[in-house]
Parts: C-alpha cells; sequence; structure tokens
C-alpha cells in the first residue's frame, strides 16, 4: 500500500529531525539490561550521581519503591540527551564553533546534535567525499569516560551529566545508521545515516530508512513498559551478546563495527543508491531486526562492563 502524496511527504518531513537512535524503547531497554549487570557498588555511585540531574523527580515519579525508583532513574535517563531536542529552554549548536566539543555540565543548554553519531563517510561509486567532522560521538565518549572515575578530578555535577550522556552515546554507536554517512551520485550532498532515502516497510507508510532502523523496538515508552518489554519472552533480556565482544570497550571500534554492519544490513538490497522510496522486503526486514536485538543486547553488555571499570 502506497501512501497519498502529501501523507508521505509530510512523514518524511517528520522524520528528518535530529536522530534519534533505536528512540525511547531502545534506549531504555538497553540501560535496563545494563543496570541489571552492575556491580552493586557501582549502582550505589551511579544512583547518587543520576540524583543531581534536573528531571530526577521525574524519572521516579510512580516508581513503587525506592530500589524500583533507582532502576527507573537509570534506565530513563538514557533518554535525556534524546528528551532536551524538545525543551524550549535549550537551543541548537553547530559543529563547527569553537565550543563544538566541550563538555560543561547541565549548565549547558545547547542540544549537541551532532554528539550523537559519528558518521563514517563511504561512496560505493566513487562519488567525492567532504571532510569528516572534527567532533562526534566517539571524540565526546572519550572525554565523558576519562572524567567518570572519582579519581578524574571532575565534579560530581559534571561527571552526572558525562553519565547520562555516556549511557546515551552507547545506545547511539550501537545503531548501524549512527556511523556512517554515503555519498552516492543521486545523493551528492550525502544520506546524513539514511535520512535522506525513503523506504515502505510491511506496516505500509513511508518513512525515511533511519528512522526505520530507530524504531526497530518501538517508540515512546516508560521506564516500566521498556523493563516489562525487555523481560517479556522474545523480549531483549533473552538474547545472550558474545562476551569476547562485550569486552570491547574502545567507542571507535563499536562505531567501526557498527559502519560495517550498516553497509551490510542497512544498505542491503533493494535499498538503492537514491532516495527512493522502495518497498523493503521480508528478508530485508528479519535481517535489520536480528542485527538490531543483537546490537542492542551487545550495547547493554558494554554499557555495563564500561560503567563497572570507571565507576568502581
Amino acid at each position: 500500500m502506497r501512501l497519498a502524496p502529501a501523507v508521505a511527504i509530510l512523514l518524511s518531513l517528520l522524520s528528518f529531525g535530529p536522530a534519534r537512535a533505536w528512540w525511547d524503547e531502545g534506549h531504555m531497554q538497553i540501560a535496563y539490561l545494563a543496570y541489571k549487570r552492575l556491580d552493586p557498588a557501582v549502582k550505589e555511585r551511579a544512583d547518587a550521581l543520576l540524583r543531581l540531574n534536573p528531571d530526577y523527580g521525574n524519572w521516579t515519579c510512580g516508581a513503587p519503591d525506592g530500589a524500583t525508583a533507582k532502576l527507573y532513574a537509570f534506565v530513563h535517563a538514557a533518554t535525556w540527551p534524546d528528551d532536551i531536542k524538545l525543551k524550549a529552554d535549550y537551543s541548537d549548536d553547530k559543529v563547527s564553533a569553537p565550543t563544538a566539543g566541550q563538555i560543561t555540565g547541565y549548565s549547558d543548554h545547547l542540544r549537541h546534535g551532532f554528539w550523537h553519531f559519528r558518521d563514517a563517510l563511504y561512496s560505493p561509486d566513487g562519488t567525492p567525499l567532504p571532510a569528516a567532522d572534527p567532533v562526534d560521538a566517539v571524540t565526546q565518549l572519550a572525554q565523558m569516560i576519562a572524567a567518570l572515575p572519582a579519581s578524574s578530578g571532575a565534579s560530581d555535577e559534571l561527571r552526572s551529566y558525562d553519565l547520562v550522556w555516556t549511557a546515551h552515546l552507547v545506545g547511539d554507536l550501537h545503531q548501524p545508521l549512527h556511523a556512517v554517512a554515503r555519498f552516492t551520485a543521486p545523493l551528492t550532498e550525502g544520506d546524513r545515516g539514511g535520512n535522506a532515502e525513503l523506504v515502505i516497510p510491511a506496516t505500509g507508510e513511508t518513512i525515511t530508512l533511519h528512522a526505520y532502523w530507530d524504531r526497530l523496538f518501538g517508540g515512546f515508552s516508560s521506564p516500566f513498559g521498556a523493563v516489562f518489554d525487555a523481560e517479556q519472552r522474545g523480549g531483549l533480556a533473552g538474547v545472550t551478546p558474545d562476551p569476547v565482544a562485550a569486552a570491547e570497550l574502545d567507542p571507535a571500534a563499536w562505531a567501526q563495527d557498527s559502519f560495517a554492519l550498516a553497509k551490510q544490513f542497512a544498505y542491503a538490497a533493494p535499498v538503492g543508491d537514491g532516495p527512493g522510496p522502495v518497498a523493503l522486503t521480508r528478508d530485508y526486514e528479519t535481517n535489520a531486526r536480528t542485527t538490531a536485538r543483537s546490537q542492542a543486547a551487545l550495547a547493554a553488555a558494554r554499557l555495563a562492563n564500561l560503567l563497572n571499570r570507571v565507576l568502581k
């Protein structure tokens, strides 16, 4: 089924906004699985740092007890760098600004949209590539990870800010289309991680390729809903990541792995080199869901291993 042109155009425009990898549900499930794997002392340190976030009260609203409140806070915190995109007192900034890579804490009311991805520039047909951005998810995560240990000398407020962003960016870097920008003859300005291609999944609507991958776990959710979904039969809690891969804690390596998966699965047929739209096949959608589940489970294990190391 094809949508009316006006509806398709509206949906595509709505999907061209700032990338929200995995959307709420995916980020929250990753955070939940990571929290389950944290050492008890690390949980206590993470809980204490998250209380410094200005939205902590909203995160814990409705929790039946203190332990659940701490869980809800950690799960919800993973969406905060996306949540601020909708806050009226936050504004956009540019990757070309001299301050683009500075991390200053909650007093900073910039959205930092370019912190959410590491675009490996790629052309299958020899289309010229521009210079890579100097600031991205990998450069920022390196700074945040270095500041998270108490021995770093960073203030608790800054470490809280870094923790929230780290929980989010680990998830972002495991979404394959947050690690690539493809340049082709029909798309000489680049596809911005699949935001310039339109696809038609089995549900029948026309959306961007990037949005299709982002929503593979669903859209808006609550911590309770994400925990429930993760633990249900077929949920993300049932996926066991490779322990050797989970021990890899270098964000640059995560980005490189996601880049390879993007080329193998996100840009697989029937996705072409142009803007589309193209109707996705059953094989494509099956491979996409399998890849997303594997990557999200791996992100959760890596996030837990990372925090157990830097907050111990």
